[in-house]
């Protein structure tokens, strides 16, 4: 059952319950109250009609219960009585009678004082009023009358075929009224549970617009982050699966192609045919792909290892660290016509010294790769209140600012050719990304092609004194 549904019938219940009980409550109260007054009446005129009977008894002249009786019959006789019927008795005997009553006599517990009896029957109800009175002889006499009080159980009757119909007019209305208080209420529900379906379907895009100001729109916000979130984690994982299958294509890529040339050349060195210079050339190709090869699985194992355990920082000077790289590497360069300079801030900082190394390593190594000729590179490192931020200018060629958000992508290389040529293997920024992740740090990069490009490193490893 819908709980729509569920919430109308509830409603109808109640209102069912609480309007028939009012109801019946209502009629039950007046008709009690309309009793009361009508068996007050009675007993007043009950008393009226003793008195007189006493009266008529001191002043009669006839004896015996004579002059009660025509009394009595006087009374009963004149026009329309209120009275359904009158009995006189003396205890053994009846003395007068009219009209029927539904008890027998029934003496009062003393003079003065009346005892009302009602008897109802199938929409008929009799007050019988019983008095006693005191006659000149000294004997009492008891005097019955019925008061009928039929009238008040016709319109209690036709109070309650009103009440029906109108309890039946108000359950329809209420169940129509709400009917439609319950649709326009679960509408946010029915809203929800569509979005809700269209996303299960694979429509992440979808949202629910409710605009209710109530718990209602409440949810519907807390539901619509939820599918925010949901969608930028599908559209994470998503991107994370793209980036893993470039990754094995790439990883595929780079073994096929130095262990093509290994095979090929060590299947020529095999025939024995080969003139000394070709067998040294063909030494020369195994030992120059072998070492590409070394270096990609020195790098892949470095990218590991870094994933997978926690470095512990250490006081070190950043300076001393790039001072000591310069000085080995600058000798190197300084062959390819690339000049490498460097001035740095003194200073000490929390860091893992052997990784920093690395990183300036791989930063120089990318700049170098960057120039087409002679060029120069400038390492510069300044403190910072929480470490230390490290700058590599070089004025090589640049890059395109639609490549520098995926240069840090393992095996991505803007220049493919170039980079395989000079021994690349595109992993050097990635395993940069990871050791600047280590000390919480930032990596940003400002290129422009033709000019050169610069790389800030900010680590967060924290400074000391």
């Amino acid at each position: 059952m819908k709980f729509r549904l569920r919430m109308t019938l509830c409603i109808v219940m109640l209102l069912a319950l609480v309007f028939g009980a009012g109801g019946s409550m209502l009629i039950s109260v007046s008709f009690r109250e309309s009793l009361d007054s009508e068996q007050a009446l009675a007993v007043r005129s009950h008393r009226v009609l003793v008195n007189t009977l006493v009266l008529a008894n001191n002043i009669s002249a006839q004896t015996g219960y004579a002059g009660l009786v025509d009394t009595l019959r006087q009374l009963d006789g004149q026009g329309e009585s209120m009275w359904s019927g009158l009995r006189l008795t003396d205890g053994e005997r009846t003395l007068y009678q009219s009209g029927s009553l539904p008890y027998d006599s029934t003496a009062a517990a003393e003079p003065g004082k009346c005892y009302v009896r009602l008897y109802e029957n199938e929409g008929v109800g009799v007050l019988q009023v019983s008095g006693m009175i005191q006659v000149n002889s000294g004997a009492t006499l008891t005097l019955d009358a019925g008061y009928s009080v039929s009238h008040l159980y016709s319109v209690r009757q036709i109070q309650i075929g009103i009440y029906y119909r109108l309890l039946a007019a108000v359950v329809v209305l209420g169940a129509a009224l709400s009917w439609a208080l319950s649709v326009l209420l679960t509408r946010p529900l029915y809203q929800l549970g569509r979005v809700t379906r269209q996303i299960a379907n694979g429509n992440l895009s979808s949202r629910a617009n409710i605009r209710s100001g109530d718990e209602f729109e409440q949810l519907a916000g807390d539901f619509n982050r939820m599918t925010d979130r949901v969608e930028e984690d599908m559209a994470a994982l998503q991107d994370a699966m793209r980036r893993q299958e470039e990754f094995m294509g790439s990883f595929a890529h780079e073994l096929k192609t130095p262990m093509t040339s290994i095979i090929g050349y060590a299947d020529l060195l095999r025939g024995q045919g080969l003139s000394e210079e070709d067998q040294q050339r063909a030494a020369n190709y195994i030992f120059s792909e072998g070492r590409r090869l070394e270096s990609l699985s020195l790098k892949l194992l470095d990218l590991l290892v870094l994933r997978k355990r926690d470095f512990a920082l250490t006081e070190a000077s950043p300076a001393a660290v790039i001072q000591s790289l310069v000085k080995v590497l600058r000798p190197t360069l300084a062959e390819r016509d690339v000049t490498l300079q460097c001035r740095c801030q003194p200073g000490r900082c929390r860091m893992e010294p052997d990784l920093v190394k690395s990183l300036v390593i791989n930063l120089i190594d990318n700049a170098r790769k960057a120039m087409d000729g002679p060029g120069n590179v400038f390492v510069l490192s300044e403190m910072t209140d929480a470490g230390c931020r490290i700058r590599v200018v070089d004025n090589g060629r640049g890059m395109p600012a639609s490549e520098i958000s995926r240069i840090t992508e393992a095996f991505y290389r803007v220049d493919k050719s170039r980079s395989r040529a000079q021994g690349g293997v595109g992993l050097g920024l990635a395993l940069c990304q990871e050791i600047v992740g280590l000390h919480e740090g930032t990596m940003t990069f400002q290129s422009a092609q033709g000019k050169g490009t610069i790389v800030t490193v900010t680590l967060n490893g924290g400074r000391t004194l």
